[in-house]
């Protein structure tokens, strides 16, 4: 049966042929991670994407292009020839480096991508330099000023944090690390080295019981917001601001064992050694390399899927 020519490019080959090729669908849901949040490598891989320190090399038009793809696809629209690992790539850029509830843009060391290699310098120069008044008074302020970068830089947005709230914590959890670990420092001067060594440790843990209560006080006034499985928010909840306030003191605490209680007998152990005994030098930058594993390896998975379930603002990954 004789049927008409038609050309290669008339609606009849057209249509399929675009309907083939496809335009990105509209469905991706790129509020939630990539990866199935229920187990344990999907919690790893959502969380070493979204710290992946080589975001802290993209340019500024890297990360509005980033910010651009994300926000129009949220809108409806998409971006010509955009691909779904496209999608993503942008969405975790995006995820990076702008506050999730107010859009701004984080300063550079308070971006989560920033954690791994600021935590690993500062536990390991806590670590290293312990023996010092000093140094000692010096770290911990270090260590505190970042942890209020971080803090602020991924505060809330339904609960933000005032300059004086912001200035009180800051105060509070300073003096307090600096008050520990001088007054550790003391009371150990006559036992082991090894004891010595884990007073960093026990610093860093009183200043998180002071910083985070008084950090996220907003919280535990007002609450934050509960939502149920389709995202609808329900209210704000106080008693879920202490629980999730009570769970990063505790896993903040957790997360800094590997970092801070291991290394030390690590570095006990090795400095008893000839090869570091001839070469004492080498102390200091292997300390930090000794940290960085450690780091990398502990509770944070867990802690950032909890986060965004509760729907607060992110907690920094620190000691």
């Amino acid at each position: 049966m004789w049927t008409p020519w038609t050309p290669p490019w008339s609606p009849l080959t057209l249509v399929p042929a675009l309907q083939k090729m496809g335009e990105l669908p509209l469905d991706i849901n790129i509020q939630e991670p990539r990866w199935d949040q229920s187990t344990f490598l999907g919690r790893a891989r959502h969380f070493f994407t979204v710290t992946d320190p080589r975001n802290l090399l993209l340019s500024g038009t890297q990360l509005e292009a980033s910010r651009n793809i994300v926000q129009n696809y949220r809108a409806g629209v998409v971006t010509p020839g955009l691909t779904e690992d496209q999608l993503w790539r942008a969405k975790y850029v995006y995820d990076s480096a702008f506050h999730p509830d107010t859009g701004e843009k984080v300063v550079l060391i308070g971006r989560m991508s920033a954690q791994v290699p600021m935590n690993m310098t500062i536990t390991g120069c806590m670590l290293t330099f312990y023996r010092k008044t000093p140094t000692v008074v010096f770290w911990q302020w270090g260590n505190q000023s970042f942890n209020a970068i971080v803090n602020y830089s991924n505060r809330s947005g339904d609960a933000p944090i005032t300059g004086g709230q912001l200035g009180t914590a800051y105060v509070s959890a300073t003096t307090g690390a600096v008050a520990t670990a001088l007054g550790l420092k003391s009371l150990t001067k006559h036992l082991p080295p090894l004891v010595g060594r884990l007073v960093p440790f026990a610093a860093v843990a009183a200043a998180n019981c002071i910083n985070i209560p008084v950090m996220r006080q907003r919280e535990l006034q007002v609450g934050i917001p509960v939502t149920d499985e389709q995202g609808q928010r329900l209210g704000h909840s106080v008693a879920a601001a202490k629980q999730g306030i009570f769970q990063v003191v505790t896993s903040r605490i957790c997360m800094a064992i590997p970092a801070m209680a291991i290394p030390p007998v690590i570095m006990d152990t090795l400095e008893k050694k000839n090869f570091l005994k001839r070469r004492p030098w080498l102390g200091a930058p292997l300390q930090p390399g000794i940290c960085h594993p450690p780091v990398l390896c502990p509770v944070p998975p867990e802690k950032l899927h909890t986060r965004e379930q509760a729907g607060a603002g992110a907690e920094s990954s620190d000691p």
